[in-house]
């Protein structure tokens, strides 16, 4: 059968997500791909993953499918992997999904969120989980920027270079701020993403707070589908993946 996981981790110390030809290359699916074969004593087993993330970069709603035979009862297999696994991969679901299923093209829309520690000082313990940015940031700037995204636009100003895709327009549901102290949040919600495309998202409207580049010209930025009048890419470690949705019964 296939089983749909849900996978949390801390990408600090990963190549990415994805496995590489160097076993010698901490990746966080080589990693789950260990557990699983040690779980269900399977050395040829492989899993598919829905989403590639960066080096460093982290999730809580990762998505991956399997197939195995197996007895386990597939709502026990969280509590199953664990010892099998490095404390800083978690798999938090599982649920068996239609032998047809892929998670990354069955996939219906994703929610990033994208930290940013603003202060006077630099927080240590923020450092892994989020971008310092210490000059002045006006978060009602950066959300109407933001606004600029929402709907279905070719996003080629936002993608970086080495991208393969066939296509660069993509559409986003929701972008907007929070805050919460010394704590932003940006979170973007679309049907997919360019390779760095939230980061660069997160660069922009970053150099908005910062009065660099003015709220009301993202929309050209857009329009212009040139990286170089985009922000700059923010850091890695700022961004997270949160949840992956499908339309599943």
């Amino acid at each position: 059968m296939r089983i749909l996981l849900t996978i949390a981790y801390d990408g600090t110390r990963y190549s990415g997500w994805q496995k590489q030809k160097s076993p010698e290359v901490l990746t966080v699916e080589g990693e789950l791909e260990k557990g699983l074969r040690a779980l269900f004593r399977d050395k040829e087993l492989e899993c598919i993953g829905a989403s590639r993330t960066d080096r460093g970069v982290h999730a809580l709603g990762q998505r991956a499918v399997v197939d195995v035979e197996t007895t386990i009862p597939v709502e026990k297999i969280p509590l199953a992997i664990r010892p099998f696994l490095p404390e800083d991969i978690v798999v938090t679901a599982a649920r068996e999904v239609p032998t047809a299923f892929h998670p990354r093209y069955d996939c219906v829309k994703k929610t990033y969120e994208y930290r940013i520690y603003h202060g006077k000082y630099k927080n240590p313990k923020e450092r892994l989980y989020s971008t310092f940015v210490y000059h002045d940031l006006d978060v009602e700037k950066m959300n109407e920027g933001a606004k600029a995204f929402v709907g279905t636009h070719d996003f080629a100003a936002f993608c970086a270079a080495g991208s393969s895709v066939s296509t660069t327009v993509r559409t986003i549901f929701d972008c907007h701020m929070e805050q919460e102290g010394q704590q932003i949040r940006i979170l973007v919600t679309g049907d997919g993403f360019l390779y760095n495309m939230v980061r660069i998202i997160a660069g922009t409207l970053i150099a908005v707070g910062q009065g660099k580049l003015p709220a009301e010209g993202v929309a050209g930025i857009i329009e212009s589908r040139d990286r170089t009048q985009a922000g700059q890419t923010a850091e890695p470690q700022g961004l997270t993946l949160l949840e992956i949705y499908y339309d599943l019964p």
